[in-house]
């Protein structure tokens, strides 16, 4: 077990030989300034940001025997993605790319712009319906909704 930053407990575990087993899955991130440029001339913003990023992602059943893991308590396995995997990052974002197109997304940060203040709740309620689809769990307190200026991946956008 690890300390976090801010608190709390991180798992970790060595996966350095499976990770080299592993072939690279080469989906690319994307690039941070063509997502802060793409957010220009919208009236409103919402700035989410998905609890544990990659950890929300659920592992086939037949691979998580291979996350299994013992401790004094006991033998367990993951459910999801667990931290350290080579792939981790690639996976969640090609999942999160494809959610809207009302939505810039890196990694875990999420901006969902929306043009005009009348398309507001329906399109909130559309990213919701889906986010809900894939089972995912927005970090509240690092949230904000309907506002015109915040920060997105270190940039002031307004």
């Amino acid at each position: 077990m690890v300390r976090k930053a801010k608190g709390g407990w991180r798992m970790c575990q060595d996966y350095i030989d499976m990770n080299k087993a592993c072939p690279k899955d080469s989906f690319l991130l994307p690039k941070i300034d063509q997502l802060v440029d793409a957010t220009a001339g919208h009236e409103l913003l919402n700035f989410m940001d998905a609890y544990s990023g990659y950890n929300q992602i659920f592992m086939h059943p037949a691979d998580s025997k291979h996350m299994t893991f013992i401790t004094n308590k006991g033998l367990y396995c993951y459910n999801v993605m667990p931290f350290g995997l080579k792939n981790a990052g690639a996976k969640f974002q090609r999942l999160v790319k494809h959610i809207s197109s009302t939505m810039e997304v890196y990694v875990d940060d999420m901006l969902v712009k929306i043009k005009t203040a009348d398309q507001h709740l329906h399109n909130l309620s559309l990213i919701f319906g889906i986010l809900k689809e894939y089972q995912m769990r927005l970090n509240p307190t690092k949230c904000a909704f309907s506002v015109s200026s915040g920060k997105f991946l270190g940039w002031m956008i307004s």
